[in-house]
């Protein structure tokens, strides 16, 4: 999957608790996701697959991006993935640290997670990424935000996590 770093998009964040979820059922997506409701959508512009949202129109903002890529019927590798996906960002400059990781499911669909510290040139960012191989397609779900804001917006991002639900 192709990936973005928006680097300059990340802080701000109001109490996850204090977030209001709405749902999205989109039915071009393969799955359904309770979003944070007063957040805004965001284009990539890398051909990615599936919804990302920002918690501000401008930054700093919080992103989230859920994100789907069919497997044509080949088997997917997480290990993979997550290889390819620190390739890209070491790739774009940044340097990232691993600071811990857990195999995971959500909406019955099992995967790995991991949460990484990214420095690049405007400082330092936290992002949690999961890759999950479902029947069909491949997911990447991720949160990335500012050192200084990520338990906040990772405890929003898993109350999010918690309402995923594939078709």
């Amino acid at each position: 999957m192709k990936r973005a770093l928006l680097l300059s998009l990340a802080v701000g964040l109001p109490a996850a608790a204090a977030q209001t979820l709405k749902a999205l059922d989109d039915k071009r997506l393969p799955f359904t996701v309770q979003l944070p409701q007063d957040w805004y959508g965001f284009q990539a512009e890398d051909g990615a697959q599936g919804v990302s949202v920002i918690s501000a129109q401008k930054p700093p903002a919080t992103l989230m991006r859920f994100l789907f890529l069919p497997k044509g019927g080949k088997a997917a590798d997480i290990s993979t993935e997550f290889r390819n996906f620190e390739a890209g960002v070491k790739g774009s400059g940044g340097t990232l640290r691993l600071i811990g990781g857990k195999n995971s499911a959500y909406g019955g669909v099992r995967g790995s997670e991991r949460v990484y510290s990214l420095r690049h040139s405007g400082g330092e960012l936290r992002m949690r990424v999961w890759f999950g191989s479902g029947a069909q397609n491949l997911y990447s779900f991720q949160v990335t935000d500012s050192a200084a804001r990520f338990a906040r917006s990772d405890a929003l991002f898993k109350r999010v996590l918690g309402t995923v639900r594939f078709r």
